[in-house]
């Protein structure tokens, strides 16, 4: 792994940096939001309200490099939350040293403490580099997702 590498909750102070990471995460899916989403997002993110997403950030040598973004819900499967990771995001010029892996170790663990019995998320199919680490770290489910947007 890249310098020492540090995994902690987002803050409110971490405002610049996360947008920065996120715009670039957005980038990567050629996607671009407005403000309002960007600031509703991030103070989700960073409140307290129960069932809201959550975020944490990866430092290498002190410098954000790294975010992830999950949520735990209810499950009609589960009689605990199970825990979706929905963004995950590393710089590239970090990628391959493990920052990915740690971070997703990261929100393992935040499931676990939270009792939660399942992570899951989602990639794009052409995403070839994140799968090649998803591959190893969890199981490739068959299921395909469907989605109406209105």
């Amino acid at each position: 792994m890249a310098g020492t590498v540090e995994i902690r909750p987002l803050t409110t102070a971490d405002e610049t940096e996360w947008r920065r990471l996120w715009k670039a995460y957005l980038a990567f899916y050629e996607t671009e939001l407005p403000e309002e989403i960007y600031a509703t997002t991030f103070a989700r993110l960073t409140g307290s309200a129960p069932g809201e997403y959550r975020g944490l950030l990866a430092l290498v040598d002190g410098r954000p490099a790294g975010l992830a973004h999950y949520l735990f819900h209810r499950s009609c499967w589960h009689i605990d939350n199970v825990c979706y990771l929905q963004d995950l995001y590393a710089d590239p010029e970090v990628r391959g040293t493990g920052i990915g892996r740690a971070l997703i170790e990261a929100v393992y663990e935040k499931a676990k403490a939270e009792g939660s019995k399942e992570v899951y998320w989602m990639t794009q199919e052409f995403n070839a580099t994140a799968r090649r680490l998803y591959d190893r770290i969890a199981e490739k489910t068959p299921f395909l997702v469907y989605q109406k947007n209105f």
